[in-house]
């Protein structure tokens, strides 16, 4: 009887190994797992919708060819045609037959974010830094046309190319 109780701790053990050995699927081209929708440009479905909508191949990287018609990628997004590129042109459109949403209460936190200035407390886009010249969180004709000249300034060694490590996130600025 003293056996069967170490049998079925050994069986038990054993079974937990196989399965926390289990791998993550990886995207076909990628080299490595994937981190739970973190891409390129931060957290969500593959990372920012401007290195989404810039990347045209899918590998994750901006080449030099995806850089250099980085204006006409992001003249794209202009869901509107207004000539800019805003928030409300990056947000997927909602379901006509979707519920609203309640107003969003302010948090005790949020006095003062106006003062504070966009962002603070989250990780910087590189991508929306270089290109949002004026900080105002949206792209004017002006920052597009631009694009091409503000992407080469984040390629920090050179290469023509921007890879995940140029595109990923800066950390929150301490205070």
């Amino acid at each position: 009887m003293k056996n069967l109780a170490y049998i079925i701790a050994g069986l038990s053990l054993g079974t937990a190994a196989v399965l926390s050995a289990q791998t993550t699927p990886t995207d076909s081209g990628s080299t490595g797992p994937r981190r739970g929708g973190h891409g390129p440009g931060g957290p969500g479905r593959g990372g920012h919708p401007i290195v989404r909508a810039l990347d045209t191949d899918k590998d994750r990287e901006l080449s030099a060819a995806e850089i250099t018609n980085a204006p006409a990628s992001l003249r794209a997004l202009d869901k509107n045609g207004d000539g800019t590129v805003s928030f409300d042109d990056l947000r997927p459109a909602r379901p006509a037959d979707a519920p609203e949403r309640p107003a969003r209460k302010q948090r005790p936190d949020d006095a003062g974010a106006a003062e504070r200035g966009p962002g603070r407390g989250r990780p910087v886009d590189p991508v929306m830094l270089a290109l949002d010249a004026d900080g105002d969180r949206a792209l004017s004709a002006t920052e597009i046309s631009n694009a091409t000249q503000s992407l080469k300034a984040l390629d920090a060694n050179s290469d023509g190319k921007l890879t995940p490590d140029e595109l990923r996130p800066l950390p929150p600025a301490q205070n």
